[in-house]
């Protein structure tokens, strides 16, 4: 009976004792840490003045320190519609330097202008070499709009950014609690919030207000798997656009050709069918020694087979005619042959 009372006593002392125990030991769990870097957009605009500065529009988003520790960077204050090539070779190599110089860096999300995301996302897609998420978000509404939907899709991007399932990814664009892989995204809408869609693949999952879920992965070659380096080179070969329509005039491809193009995109009809005027480009382009990718206008369905007969091109298959540019340009680092660019495509 007195032993029984002992261990009664004795566990007593233990509950008591518990909450102490855990007090003393428990540390806090460290946040991770993220690199948010701004480059301008309708996110941080405002109808009634100018962009914001980066720090001011990750400042209006207290929210954002229950999942990280955030360092704020402007790498430039413009509209997308003024991206250049030049701008993605430096934010390219601006991330790669992030990553490299800071183990401890969970991830990098980039603020953008919806314009040209997709470009920009997809280079990054090709040129970032490091397994940890890069997430780029924008807005479709300004900061000074009635719901506008910057602040949301800033804190769904961080949030995506330190999720586990983002790892290994690629770069993802987040938008209206929408996850999407760089390759496949493509602004649909001129207005609404939900305007970017993988029509095609669908998303690759969703930042939901309770977690952030991922229904699929990446299989396409991206990021440490590529073969593009922008370590050592300032400025991408420029490629032209030239688009087919009825009654197109093939001078139009010797006009672009005086501009000395290294590479052209041509936008056919449906599965890379071209009008007359079209297919006499593509020998024009050819006896001036200057590769051109054809690529389709529709939206949905890749290019099968080969419409081109005996026609000198390149077919980019699945991917649109602006994100066709996109890889053309890196290429052409890589390759001036038809038949390594055509392997370059079909392997993007």
């Amino acid at each position: 009976m007195i032993a029984a009372r002992a261990l009664a006593g004795l566990a007593v002392l233990l509950c008591a004792l518990a909450p102490l125990a855990v007090g003393a030991h428990a540390q806090p769990i460290p946040k991770p840490q993220v690199l948010i870097v701004t480059t301008g957009g309708t996110i941080a605009s405002r109808k009634a003045g100018p962009m914001t500065e980066g720090g001011t529009l990750v400042g209006a988003i207290p929210e954002l320190a229950k999942y990280a520790n955030v360092q704020v960077e402007e790498f430039t204050r413009v509209a997308s519609s003024q991206m250049t090539p030049d701008h993605w070779v430096r934010l390219a190599k601006r991330i790669n330097a992030g990553f490299k110089a800071d183990a401890g860096l969970a991830a990098i999300v980039v603020t953008h202008g919806t314009d040209t995301m997709e470009e920009t996302a997809f280079f990054l897609n090709l040129t970032v070499h490091d397994a940890r998420p890069v997430v780029v978000v924008g807005a479709m509404r300004s900061s000074d709009e009635i719901s506008a939907d910057g602040p949301a899709n800033l804190l769904n991007g961080v949030r995506v950014a330190v999720s586990h399932g983002a790892v290994g990814q690629g770069v993802l664009v987040v938008l209206n609690e929408d996850i999407g892989d760089a390759r496949d995204v493509w602004k649909t809408d001129n207005r609404r919030v939900n305007t970017f869609r993988s029509p095609e693949l669908g998303f690759l999952g969703f930042a939901d207000p309770d977690t952030v879920m991922f229904y699929r992965t990446v299989t396409r070659p991206h990021t440490t798997s590529t073969e593009f380096d922008v370590a050592t080179i300032d400025t991408l070969p420029p490629v032209d656009m030239l688009t087919d329509y009825a009654g197109f005039d093939s001078t139009l491809m010797r006009a672009a050709l005086a501009r000395k193009p290294r590479g052209i995109v041509l936008t056919s009809f449906a599965g890379g069918r071209l009008s007359a005027g079209g297919r006499a480009a593509l020998r024009i382009a050819a006896q001036a020694g200057v590769p051109v990718v054809v690529a389709s206008r529709v939206p949905g369905g890749r290019i099968v087979g080969n419409p081109l007969g005996d026609l000198p091109g390149v077919l980019a298959r699945d991917l649109p005619p602006h994100k066709a540019r996109v890889l053309l340009m890196l290429a052409l680092t890589r390759s001036t042959e038809l038949r390594g660019i055509q392997r370059i495509f079909d392997t993007y």
